[in-house]
């Protein structure tokens, strides 16, 4: 069988959120299935590292997608003369978007629709470009991946889906995540945090990742903090934050925010690591991968107990709403005062994280595509 892939989120030293997914799958299913014949479909100058196997041929598909126009031309032009050129048999898309003029079965990997309930959150053209395609992708797609059955419920929801035709397969953390000792540990705080205990924040530095509730939280906490905790910043930034901005600027304890920037996986896993516990209160996403690398980690997690964070935390964090800035602050108090409390978290978190694995979603992924194999 050839099989096509949307393969535009592989980047070379950018890999973030969903082209860690697909690396991960990927080099998984194209590993494990030398009988048939994959087609990388890149929108760029390509890199060897994601040719993981000699059944996999790398395609330049034109134009890059950088813009709402050029998105349209690479998936409703660029992917439908591939296909028909490979006389591929199946298309993935591991990034919820697919080819509405790619006339072959097509499996299309959801990852959330946070633009539904946060519109503001997104610029306008780009608002206006997944609000009309996004919900053809649904129809059209012959079978769709949920990452988590928040959003496989959704999908259901808001585009009237079939949800026999939905598959939910979880995703997991980079097997790069793990505990570090005690020494470990004191190196990378004095490198990043002053030699001090920090919280964590790993992410874009988008308005959905609810940064200026966790400042507006971490200050006052600050308040009553006696240990000289710090909060470390791990991220980059997507569209301008005034808001942002403005917030930390506001800050009576900016100087204990240290903002690292765009770190490699193998530095970000000893940050993680070596912190005292995640704060990802975002308002919303699809599954929250973080979470499961700070269990990997061996660190407690402070979390969101909205959309599909709960699904994925279950009782090995500490839930919060991520709209109460109080709610916030109390559980970081919790957290740093209270040693007895993150063992605990952590424990649980050991539990949790055997849910999570990338080698058991490369087969539940596999085993959607086997469905499509037989259907057609």
């Amino acid at each position: 069988m050839k099989i096509a892939v949307n393969t535009r989120l592989l980047l070379h030293g950018r890999l973030e959120g969903i082209g860690w997914v697909s690396y991960e799958i990927l080099s998984r299913i194209a590993k494990a299935h030398p009988e048939h014949r994959f087609y990388f479909l890149f929108d760029r100058k390509y890199s060897d590292e994601f040719v993981f196997s000699d059944n996999v041929t790398p395609v330049v598909v034109h134009p890059q997608s950088r813009l709402p126009i050029l998105w349209y031309l690479f998936f409703e032009w660029g992917i439908p003369r591939a296909v028909r050129k490979l006389n591929a048999d199946l298309l993935i898309s591991p990034d919820g978007w697919t080819s509405l003029r790619a006339k072959i079965p097509k499996l299309t990997v959801f990852h959330d629709m946070n633009f539904e309930y946060y519109p503001q959150f997104m610029p306008k053209r780009n608002l206006r470009y997944v609000r009309h395609y996004v919900p053809k992708y649904a129809k059209q797609s012959d079978r769709i991946i949920a990452v988590s059955q928040f959003t496989k419920d959704d999908i259901v929801k808001l585009y009237d889906v079939d949800p026999e035709k939905i598959d939910v397969v979880y995703n997991a953390a980079n097997p790069i995540y793990k505990p570090l000792t005690e020494a470990e540990k004191t190196s990378v705080r004095n490198k990043y945090a002053d030699g001090c205990e920090y919280l964590l924040f790993v992410g874009s530095l988008h308005k959905r990742k609810n940064l200026v509730n966790m400042l507006m939280a971490f200050d006052k906490f600050k308040e009553h903090d006696e240990n000289h905790v710090k909060m470390v910043i791990v991220g980059t930034k997507m569209w301008r934050r005034p808001d942002f901005e403005e917030t930390y600027n506001a800050m009576r304890h900016k100087d204990d925010v240290i903002f690292v920037g765009y770190l490699s996986s193998e530095e970000l896993s000893k940050v993680m690591a070596s912190s005292l516990a995640l704060t990802y209160v975002s308002v919303f996403e699809g599954f929250g991968i973080p979470i499961v690398e700070a269990f990997e980690s061996d660190i407690a997690v402070i979390t969101s107990n909205t959309s599909s964070m709960p699904e994925v935390a279950g009782d090995a964090a500490l839930l919060v709403d991520p709209f109460n800035i109080d709610d916030i602050a109390e559980a970081m108090e919790k957290v740093a005062g209270n040693p007895e409390l993150r063992k605990s978290l952590i424990e649980k978190g050991r539990v949790r994280r055997e849910m999570f694995n990338w080698d058991k979603s490369a087969d539940e992924f596999w085993k959607v595509i086997e469905k499509m194999i037989i259907i057609n």
